[in-house]
């Protein structure tokens, strides 16, 4: 049972950021659409909507500023964000397109419960409260309308006086079309913008103004617009900022805002001239009552359709004529006005079913910090870590540098470890999957662990084509089982099974060089390097993979090849055991771990039983004796959780440091460590930390494995790191949403649509408690409750979208069928 943290934490709030947490960035933006961050002082920042990452863009003269007027009293007029907190270390100060010379308010604080976002602001001048939430719909299962270029932001202000209160609330935003570079002055430096335009456009329930430009033809690299609008009918709006030299743009708008918190517009009927862009603002204006709350609702929206048909500059399509192809969602909308429109009309429905979502995943009765690890790590999906082209194919590096993509092509052996996207959005993980088994199979089985072949380019290493990465091949199979059991699809599994079987193939004959059914070849991993001889990591992953296959062929009926993957895991696993087992944990098998560079040997691997943990997830059961797995994943706990890394040597990348806490890749508890280790295994990963977590809870450590999940969430402080923004190789690591692994294990979910049917059997202790679950069918929540009179447990499972009639759920010895 869960006790001690869980117990403490249970019913504790998810925490708040205040504005001098500078590392706090929360995304908003939908699935292959690009993203624009919001800050804890209230601020639009790390603009990612131009096809690439951008951590760290700035739009100048683009932020909110709230009037207000109170009679007896002067009008107050200040930027809608908090104070900028220190350092304040530019060569020229800051530039008047930061607006940084303005009042701004006093305090902020941020709390996020992604996809939702609340900032409340305090200032003792406003005669007001103000506050700031913020999203973009995500609704489990509904790809389409999770990957809306776009955001909702509304500004909620209550009048606490004795008397009436008129407020304005005005989005000032630059026209980036043609994109905007700065000179080192600070000035912005447009040498590809021009004949940019702002267009005030008004429809029955919003207005707003849309930011084009006529200099690029729709097919251009560089053609896109964005609109910002505001659903109201009392709208005050300057298309475009004085034309002016040096300052006149920010002093004309302020002078004119903080009057009387209306704009006026200055008659500008042509486009920017070559060189030059114009900002223009739109604004609410209400009146509010003694007590009384009205809402002030924007909506930005972007439209950037053309992208490069490939990964990044060096991976692309060869074909001239090619080079370029559009992002899906252009295919859905054919401006960013279309996209704000489709926002606004559909408010109700998109909002409700995204906090639908929201309210059933944080109503679980989980750690307030494990609820934080599931619900930040689906940023990954909405970051421009992952992209999706017009035909709908779903694409993802491992993660992102801050202005490219890092390590592309789907990389198999890193999305082993991702769950998030499998359970919220499984059509996508099948989309995946049909790119890694119909297009990157070879007739010999060999599967390129990184997707280059869709795009007319060979994945190479060292100048050669790359070797099969075994965890990647393995795991992909494992993944084809999960696919299939959360959704029930047989067409989808019938279509990828012949590639399946020829994967499962290439690994006796390529990487079993003795004959013994133990891998022990050239065997490249997730380090990026070879294990040779037998090792945990790849040898548990062949038995994962081979007990999927068995489970997969006797479905399909395919009897013959199930009984040859049975016998073949059976004398496997029990000759990996037989090699590796020393006792206390499972460890790499060679004569001298030395004679080849970047092994563990002795070592005590994190990543040991990942494959059994998967299995875990997936429905697999044991696929080494219980005891020992037991045994060897306490074992890692044990070794390689350090509570402090002040004495730590650590010659590689470094993700944990001074007084934090974390898990260790390896370590070597009984000597033998290598001359040279594996390269990473001083390293400190999020994604393993929450796989090891993951398994802990499976075998009964649930306290030891809410301990490394606390200290994940502990570093991402705000301070020290963005708690939206777990880094490993790059920004939005994919291997990070192995948290969602979580939830399956503390839930003790159970999910067989094939045969429709779920289970729960949860390791959280107490009469009364509440759980999400998702499949590719429908998703909602579990309860379960101790009948005060009869002190037997009762549970209700509620369906919140989707279809999940004729599944029968167990729970608490019983079965219901859901109607």
């Amino acid at each position: 049972m869960v006790r001690s943290i869980a117990q403490r934490q249970r019913s504790a709030a998810q925490r708040s950021f205040a504005g001098d947490a500078r590392e706090t960035a929360f995304l908003l933006g939908g699935i292959g659409t690009g993203n624009v961050s919001l800050g804890s002082r209230g601020e639009l920042r790390d603009w990612e909507i131009f096809n690439r990452p951008g951590k760290g863009v700035f739009l100048p003269n683009t932020f909110f500023a709230i009037w207000a007027g109170q009679e007896g009293r002067d009008p107050v007029a200040k930027v809608l964000e908090s104070r900028l907190s220190p350092p304040y270390h530019r060569s020229h100060g800051y530039h008047p397109n930061t607006a940084a010379g303005l009042p701004r308010l006093h305090k902020s604080a941020m709390r996020g419960e992604y996809p939702l976002v609340r900032i409340d602001f305090e200032d003792e001048d406003l005669p007001v409260a103000v506050s700031l939430e913020a999203y973009t719909p995500l609704i489990p299962l509904n790809v389409d309308d999770s990957s809306i270029p776009g955001a909702y932001l509304t500004y909620r202000v209550t009048n606490p006086t004795s008397g009436s209160v008129d407020v304005t609330i005005a989005g000032s935003m630059i026209n980036p079309v043609g994109g905007v570079k700065y000179d080192p002055f600070g000035n912005m430096a447009l040498s590809n913008s021009g004949q940019n335009e702002n267009v005030f456009r008004r429809e029955e329930a919003f207005a707003g103004l849309f930011f084009g430009s006529g200099k690029f033809a729709p097919e251009d690299a560089d053609y896109g617009n964005m609109s910002l609008i505001a659903v109201s009918p009392n709208i005050t709006c300057k298309r475009a900022w004085l034309r002016g030299a040096w300052y006149d743009f920010l002093q004309e708008f302020w002078d004119d805002f903080k009057e009387d918190g209306r704009l006026t517009d200055l008659g500008y009927e042509t486009p920017s001239e070559d060189g030059k862009t114009d900002t223009g603002t739109i604004g609410i204006y209400e009146t509010l009552a003694p007590g009384e709350t009205k809402t002030f609702d924007f909506i930005l929206s972007w439209y950037f359709p053309n992208r490069l048909n490939g990964w990044n500059d060096h991976v692309r399509v060869r074909e001239q004529g090619k080079e370029l192809t559009r992002n899906y969602y252009a295919v859905k909308f054919d401006s960013s006005w279309s996209a704000a429109s489709y926002l606004a009309r559909n408010r109700f429905r998109l909002e409700r079913d995204t906090k639908r979502f929201h309210e059933a995943l944080f109503a679980s009765s989980l750690p307030a910090f494990v609820l934080d690890a599931l619900s930040a790590n689906i940023t990954v999906l909405r970051s421009t870590t992952c992209f999706r082209l017009q035909d709908g194919r779903f694409l993802g590096y491992e993660g992102c540098f801050d202005n490219a993509g890092c390590c592309e092509g789907n990389c198999t052996h890193v999305w082993n470890y991702a769950q998030t996207l499998a359970f919220l959005f499984p059509e996508l993980e099948q989309n995946m999957r049909r790119t890694e088994f119909l297009e990157e199979v070879g007739e010999d089985g060999k599967m390129n662990f990184r997707a280059f072949g869709i795009f007319d380019n060979v994945w190479q290493m060292n100048g050669r084509p790359a070797p099969a990465a075994v965890d990647g091949q393995m795991g992909a199979v494992m993944r084809v089982y999960r696919e299939w059991k959360l959704t029930g699809d047989d067409a989808f599994l019938r279509q990828l099974w012949p590639s399946v079987r020829k994967t499962l193939a290439f690994a006796l004959i390529h990487w079993d060089t003795d004959g013994d059914l133990v891998l022990d070849g050239m065997q490249h991993n997730t380090y990026d390097i070879e294990f040779y001889g037998p090792n945990p990591l790849t040898g548990v992953f062949f038995l994962g993979a081979l007990r999927a296959g068995e489970e997969m062929a006797s479905y399909l009926g395919d009897e013959q090849i199930a009984r040859t993957y049975a016998s073949v895991f059976e004398q496997s696993a029990k000759r990996l055991d037989e090699l590796l087992w020393n006792g206390e944990y499972y460890v790499q098998r060679l004569e001298d771990v030395n004679a080849y560079k970047y092994q563990h040997g002795l070592g005590c691997l994190s990543d040991q039983l990942l494959g059994q943990q998967l299995a875990h997830l997936y429905g697999l059961g044991y696929l080494l004796p219980e005891d020992k797995v037991k045994s060897a994943i306490r074992a890692v706990y044990k070794y390689n959780f350090r509570t402090d890394f002040g004495d730590h040597a650590n010659c590689q990348r470094t993700y944990a440091l001074n007084d934090e806490q974390g898990l260790l890749l390896c370590s070597w508890p009984n000597g033998g460590r290598p001359k040279l280790p594996f390269v990473y295994s001083d390293e400190v990963w999020t994604g393993i930390e929450y796989q090891v977590a993951t398994h802990l809870i499976y075998e009964g450590f649930v306290e030891e494995g809410l301990a490394i999940v606390k200290a994940v969430r502990d570093r991402h402080d705000g301070y020290r790191r963005n708690p939206w923004n777990e880094v490993e190789c790059g920004n939005h690591y994919a291997r990070s949403m192995a948290s969602w692994g979580l939830l399956v294990a503390l839930s003790g979910f159970r999910f067989d649509m094939p045969r429709k049917t779920m289970s729960f059997d949860p390791v959280v202790s107490g009469d009364d408690y509440s759980f999400f679950w998702s499949t590719g069918r429908a998703w909602g929540t579990c309860s379960q409750r101790k009948n005060p009179d009869s002190g037997e447990y009762e549970f209700d499972v509620q369906v919140l979208y989707g279809d999940a009639s004729g599944i029968a759920v167990r729970a608490c010895g019983r079965e219901i069928v859901l109607p």
